[in-house]
């Protein structure tokens, strides 16, 4: 997950309590965030090539390295290409949903800890991250997360298998702001696509994020893409935001700076 500012691409994210449910819910782009998007914005590489995240490694501490040492084996899973099912790395028949970006994990954790039939397959390349949320995984007993670490678009590509998800999550990724960074956007056209073939029909793609330009530029790829289908109704525009996503410490920020959020939910048709 990016952060509040699109300055700021350290993604790091923290859980807390809900908001109000009247609060920050647009149910339209924003005022002055009509479409962003040149007449061929994608005429670049092809999804996958371009990196869309920063490296982030950072420094372990003494909890997060114990916790890789000892629970790696255990819940995680190398972003190496290899064909998986996705089911099987659970061990049980409960739907599997991929969120990309997690931070430091408390967001996951709660998400998990709330709806404890839903198996949550995170993927992040933040190693503290990883370590914290192997931590979470321990201390709350939670069963049903794994770890995958490395390139969400490998890992869609290469790894998962058409229609094997039952959702998608894309919180607050890095909005890359600048139009010169905006080939390196995740939400673009060819990862609408390539998300909507792993969905299973009636699974589906939320994303949100605090970042009004890239909000409306998410509304109008999405709403391109065929499989997929706005829950938002006739209408169009975003939805109310789920009790179920956790608020963020950096979304919290964000409101505090006036931003408004925009969850964007489309389903596999």
């Amino acid at each position: 997950m990016s952060s509040a500012t699109p300055s700021d691409t350290s993604a790091t994210s923290t859980t807390s309590a809900t908001v109000s449910a009247s609060a920050h819910r647009p149910a339209s782009p924003p005022a002055g965030t009509e479409s962003t998007l040149a007449p061929d914005p994608f005429g670049g590489p092809p999804v996958g090539v371009v990196r869309t995240f920063h490296p982030r490694r950072g420094r372990l501490s003494p909890q997060q390295q114990d916790a890789i040492e000892r629970l790696w084996p255990a819940y995680g899973l190398p972003v190496d290409g290899k064909p998986r099912e996705p089911a099987a790395l659970f061990g049980n028949g409960g739907p599997v949903v991929l969120e990309i970006g997690f931070g430091m994990g408390e967001a996951t954790a709660a998400m998990a800890e709330a709806e404890p039939g839903v198996n949550i397959l995170a993927t992040d390349i933040h190693t503290p991250g990883i370590g914290n949320l192997l931590h979470l995984i321990e201390a709350r007993g939670l069963g049903n997360v794994r770890i995958a670490e490395g390139d969400a678009v490998v890992l869609l590509t290469e790894m998962l298998p058409a229609d094997s998800l039952a959702g998608i999550r894309v919180f607050f990724p890095d909005p890359w702001p600048k139009s010169r960074h905006h080939k390196r956007r995740l939400i673009r056209p060819g990862f609408a696509a390539l998300a909507a073939s792993r969905l299973a029909p009636g699974g589906t793609l939320h994303c949100a994020t605090d970042w009004a330009p890239y909000a409306a530029w998410m509304l109008e790829v999405l709403e391109a893409e065929p499989a997929l289908a706005n829950t938002a109704g006739p209408g169009g525009g975003y939805v109310p935001r789920p009790d179920r996503r956790p608020m963020t410490r950096f979304e919290r920020q964000g409101l505090a700076k006036g931003h408004e959020v925009a969850d964007l939910i489309f389903r596999r048709v």
